[in-house]
């Protein structure tokens, strides 16, 4: 399984100068630090009222609660990956048009959300596939930062219901490790891109992650988007250095 596992990540075995396009799209859609996932919609009423928490479950589920959040002008396209509400049929998902329901993409007459793209932007190997792609719009981080930002969210799911939608954001977010404290991020931005809102979170190093940690999983709420994604700390060394 190591051999299959290699010979599916070529670049690994690579210095980053040798890196092809190829390499540094995958490092950028399917690996250690780029995962793609399925989030769940929290249709209960009280779903605003809610707030992250949960300790970490079995194949990266936590169980969490749901709050609204709205963001003014959200409507559009961002920078990756993301479809604004306006691009599916009847300002729905793939599958069918809106027929009731909160006029936020949730509305049982919508089909499955859509996948989200959660990127590690503050490892190196994605900063250097970013730049072999030509990527001019990634975020920007500075070195006293982990960076986690997901791509994909429709700005239908963005509402104009919250003044303070950064905050709200905050709130909703982890960084959970076995045996320790929760790591809050410091700040959240969202930023417009042409094809959709990029919600970038930033979490402070004084909180260090180390390989003793094994297994890491980030969690949020976007709007009624629930979402929970683990990762693997021993696969995110790259040339002998935990890359994060």
């Amino acid at each position: 399984m190591a051999l299959l596992a290699a010979g599916d990540q070529p670049w690994k075995n690579k210095q980053i100068a040798e890196w092809n396009e190829d390499d540094a799209r995958q490092v950028l859609s399917d690996s250690p630090w780029a995962k793609t996932v399925t989030p769940t919609i929290d249709r209960s009423a009280n779903g605003g009222q809610r707030r992250s928490g949960g300790g970490m479950g079995r194949g990266g589920g936590i169980g969490m609660g749901g709050i609204g959040i709205g963001l003014p002008g959200m409507g559009g396209m961002g920078r990756r990956g993301g479809m604004g509400g306006g691009g599916y049929p009847g300002g729905g998902y793939p599958g069918g048009g809106r027929t009731q329901g909160p006029d936020d993409g949730t509305g049982p007459g919508y089909g499955q959300p859509p996948a989200l793209t959660l990127r590690w932007e503050s490892a190196l190997p994605v900063r250097e596939a970013e730049l072999k792609t030509r990527e001019t719009g990634a975020p920007t981080v500075d070195e006293s930062h982990y960076a986690i930002a997901v791509y994909g969210v429709p700005g239908r799911m963005l509402n104009s219901d919250s003044r303070n939608p950064a905050d709200q954001l905050k709130k909703q977010a982890a960084i959970k490790r076995e045996g320790k404290k929760d790591m809050k991020p410091s700040s959240v931005e969202v930023l417009q891109r042409e094809d959709g809102p990029v919600i970038l979170y930033l979490f402070p190093r004084s909180q260090e992650i180390t390989k003793q940690d094994n297994r890491i999983e980030f969690n949020a709420h976007v709007g009624r988007l629930q979402f929970s994604q683990t990762f693997f700390v021993a696969d995110m060394v790259y040339q002998s250095k935990l890359e994060l």
